[in-house]
């Protein structure tokens, strides 16, 4: 054999490069030029030659399976492949050995070959445990085609390990069968479900990962009282995507807030500006001054700060103290909005 091909945007790549370099198999992976460059790096470290193709999970299938063909490499899919979905079938089979009381299992979809193999093995060992797919809401694949709905497919998604345009043709009547339902879940849900993982938890988890979670997140109300399974599907992410994804989640709670204040250009402003937020209790962690970009007079100027609070409450605290120190303020929110 000359060797083995695959098309992942992770696990998928590590799975096979990890077992191909144990059993001395060449090992081609190509992934999506857009690959988060952790999942790109890990998949190298493992031995396997990273080719980076096209922006989609598609294009790169596509070159893969040609590439392959083209060299005589075995190809090995992600998803339609029925030994890779019995393979994933298992951790159904692990679950339920460790918890029989589940009642439900949220399983992350992307070409559907997890809730294919989870749901055969979960409704053999107890036909009532409910299995609930749940894809990001740029990418409803599976959804539309169980639902009947025709949402648009493609975007820009944390969960891109789940960004799959199209069901795989074994999987689909196999999801069809087994999934009880599918839900979508929005980008602000998942970057939450990331943050509590990682603050409550203390685990890392990819944004596919963790769109279980985020099924819970945007209804609550439908899992209460139930014994809930959620998969965390991998841990892949970029240190750097991860801190912006953690920043942002301090701003939406009001911990972490960006102010402008209108101050006259005169010497000792900034120290009374710090003084009246010291008093509040915050901490300033980024000051800078706009003299130039400002519909101010000129001899104003808009002093930008970013603050550090405990919360929503402490954040309007130092908003009331520089307000009731004769000052304009204005601050945004995570979402660009001016208050």
């Amino acid at each position: 054999m000359g060797g083995v091909i695959a098309m992942s945007a992770g696990n998928h790549a590590q799975g096979v490069a990890y077992h191909a370099g144990r059993l001395g198999i060449p090992a081609t992976i190509v992934m999506p030029e857009a690959t988060a460059s952790v999942k790109v790096e890990n998949t190298r470290k493992l031995g396997a030659s990273v080719i980076l193709h096209g922006p989609t999970l598609e294009e790169a299938a596509l070159f893969a399976s040609t590439f392959g063909r083209q060299r005589g490499l075995t190809f090995i899919h992600p998803f339609d492949d029925p030994l890779v979905i019995a393979g994933q079938g298992t951790i159904a089979l692990e679950m339920l050995a460790a918890s029989p009381g589940l009642d439900t299992l949220i399983v992350p979809v992307g070409g559907g070959g997890l809730i294919a193999g989870m749901g055969v093995a979960a409704k053999d060992i107890k036909p009532e445990c409910r299995v609930i797919g749940v894809e990001a809401r740029f990418y409803p694949s599976l959804y539309n085609r169980l639902k009947g709905a025709d949402l648009p497919v493609g975007g820009d998604t944390l969960a891109e390990g789940i960004a799959v345009k199209e069901p795989g043709r074994i999987t689909e009547p196999i999801a069809r069968r087994v999934a009880d339902d599918m839900v979508l879940v929005s980008e602000a849900e998942i970057e939450r479900a990331v943050c509590l993982l990682v603050s409550i938890e203390k685990t890392v988890v990819e944004g596919a990962g963790a769109a279980g979670l985020a099924a819970v997140i945007a209804d609550p109300g439908r899992f209460k009282g139930q014994k809930v399974g959620l998969v965390l599907s991998g841990g892949n992410i970029d240190a750097r995507l991860l801190a912006s994804i953690l920043t942002r989640e301090l701003a939406r709670e009001g911990r972490l807030a960006r102010l402008a204040i209108d101050v006259p250009d005169q010497p000792g402003q900034l120290a009374r500006v710090a003084a009246a937020i010291g008093e509040a209790g915050a901490n300033i962690v980024e000051v800078y001054h706009q003299r130039v970009f400002t519909d101010l007079p000129a001899r104003g100027t808009e002093l930008n700060l970013v603050i550090e609070t405990r919360d929503r409450g402490q954040l309007e605290a130092v908003i009331a103290s520089l307000r009731g120190a004769g000052y304009e303020v204005a601050y945004k929110s995570n979402t660009g909005g001016r208050k």
